[in-house]
C-alpha cells in the first residue's frame, strides 16, 4: 500500500466519529443497524423496480411505481454509504485488506454506475412516458439486480474473511 493511501487512512481512523464508533459499542451496534435498514430500503426497493421492468412482476403501472421505488433506492444508497463511510472509518487498513470488502465496493461502484447511466437514458424516459421497458431497459435492470444482490452477498461475506 502506497503510504499516502496508509498516512491518509490512519488519519481518517484518528478523526473524532471513527474513535466514539471504537470507543462505543451502543454507538457502533447503531450505525451498524441503520447501515442494515439502509440495505433494506435499497434492496426493498430496486429488486421489485428490476424485477418489474423485466416483466417478472406485475403489481402495478410502471409509470406510477418507477419514480417512486428509484426514489427510495436512492435514498437507500445514500444512506447506506454514509453509514458505511462511518463503519469503514473504524478499521480503513483492515478493510482494504479484505478482498470481500474490495468486491462489494466494485460490485457497489458498478451498481450505481448503472442506475446513474439507466436515470440519463432514453429507455428510463420511455418507462416514465409510456410505461414500457424496452429491451436496452430489460438489460439494464437484469445488471442491476445481479450488481445489487451480489453487494449484498459480498458485504455479508466481508465478516467472514
Amino acid at each position: 500500500m502506497p503510504d499516502l493511501l496508509r498516512f491518509a487512512l490512519e488519519q481518517l481512523a484518528a478523526v473524532p466519529p471513527a474513535i466514539w464508533l471504537r470507543r462505543s459499542g451502543t454507538l457502533y451496534l447503531l450505525v451498524n443497524a441503520a447501515h442494515i435498514a439502509s440495505i433494506g430500503l435499497l434492496i426493498g426497493a430496486i429488486v421489485p423496480l428490476d424485477l418489474r421492468l423485466l416483466g417478472l412482476l406485475r403489481p402495478g403501472p410502471l409509470t406510477l411505481l418507477a419514480p417512486v421505488l428509484a426514489r427510495t433506492a436512492s435514498a437507500g444508497l445514500g444512506l447506506a454509504v454514509l453509514t458505511g463511510a462511518m463503519l469503514f472509518s473504524v478499521q480503513p487498513l483492515e478493510y482494504l485488506e479484505n478482498r470481500a470488502f474490495l468486491v462489494k465496493m466494485g460490485l457497489l461502484a458498478a451498481g450505481a454506475l448503472n442506475a446513474w447511466l439507466v436515470r440519463r437514458g432514453r429507455a428510463w424516459a420511455r418507462v416514465l412516458d409510456q410505461g414500457r421497458a424496452g429491451a436496452a431497459m430489460r438489460a439494464q435492470a437484469g445488471a442491476s439486480l445481479l450488481l445489487w444482490l451480489g453487494c449484498l452477498v459480498a458485504g455479508r461475506w466481508i465478516g467472514f474473511l
